[in-house]
């Protein structure tokens, strides 16, 4: 792991340690654990050891559920758009560890002896708690891990070298192209919608970045090209008709890829390309 993604992680890792709305949170799911004494708890432990049981055992499983969320948030970032899905792969994949993790809580609080089967059986059961912890840190934190993954994206930027070509080339390229990584440099071919990012595809590749469509159209320089709808933009030079299909207007792109087009678009779309 390199040290762009281990500064990330911190950085995101802070945003939720400082959270007051995550903390309120935590706090809320373990009295209601306390109070109400699931998994026999209620009557197996006095209520000052059964608070310590479930203060230990949330404690240990929500920092493991964040520290998968936040890592797979990271790493899968450019390649799947949707943030929530990426921390939902995360929290599921901790379950395997919290299931081990609540082994030895038990055994702590009650001497049960840990067993292969049993931490497995704890790890099938952890998967509904760790989708309430997605679910649960997506709605209380789902702005500010937006706020650390641009901040994110900035150092990454900042701390790529530039080239000596690159420096040459800077002046004649849009702003947008500047975003992505030099091998991804190409001619523009089209932004698209996904999810909190623009997916910029150019004739060198494809790279998701932290910026809101309207501003990736401010960033397009002097490119000639066409909005076709709300959540899709498409360089000129890279359409080569239009199709119909059950009353539908689409744009074909070189490449093959058809792009919807909205009624708000489609006269314009129709006079130009008609």
């Amino acid at each position: 792991m390199d040290h762009t993604f281990l500064q990330s992680t911190l950085r995101e890792l802070r945003i939720i340690q400082h959270s007051p709305r995550f903390w309120a949170t935590f706090v809320t799911i373990v009295l209601i654990f306390a109070l109400t004494g699931p998994y026999g708890t209620l009557d197996r432990l006095m209520p000052g050891v059964r608070l310590g049981y479930w203060l230990t055992l949330h404690a240990m499983a929500w920092s493991i559920a964040i520290v998968f969320s936040v890592a797979a948030e990271i790493l899968l970032r450019r390649h799947i758009a949707s943030m929530f899905a990426r921390l939902m792969i995360g929290s599921v994949v901790a379950a395997l560890p919290i299931g081990f993790g609540i082994a030895l809580v038990n055994l702590a609080f009650f001497g049960t002896a840990p067993s292969l089967s049993a931490s497995l059986h704890q790890s099938l059961g952890s998967i509904p708690l760790c989708v309430l912890f997605c679910v649960l840190a997506y709605l209380t934190m789902h702005r500010q891990i937006v706020v650390a993954a641009e901040g994110s994206d900035a150092t990454e930027a900042n701390a790529r070298p530039t080239a000596p070509a690159e420096i040459r080339t800077v002046a004649s390229q849009p702003p947008i192209l500047l975003r992505l990584k030099p091998e991804n440099r190409g001619a523009l071919v089209r932004l698209t919608v996904r999810d909190h990012y623009t997916e910029v595809v150019t004739t060198r590749g494809r790279e998701l970045i932290l910026l809101r469509f309207g501003d990736a159209l401010t960033e397009i320089g002097n490119i000639e090209g066409i909005r076709l709808h709300r959540s899709h933009w498409i360089a000129t030079d890279h359409i080569t008709r239009l199709k119909r299909d059950n009353g539908k207007l689409f744009v074909v792109a070189r490449d093959g890829v058809e792009v919807p087009v909205s009624r708000s678009y489609a006269e314009d779309v129709r006079r130009r390309f008609g």
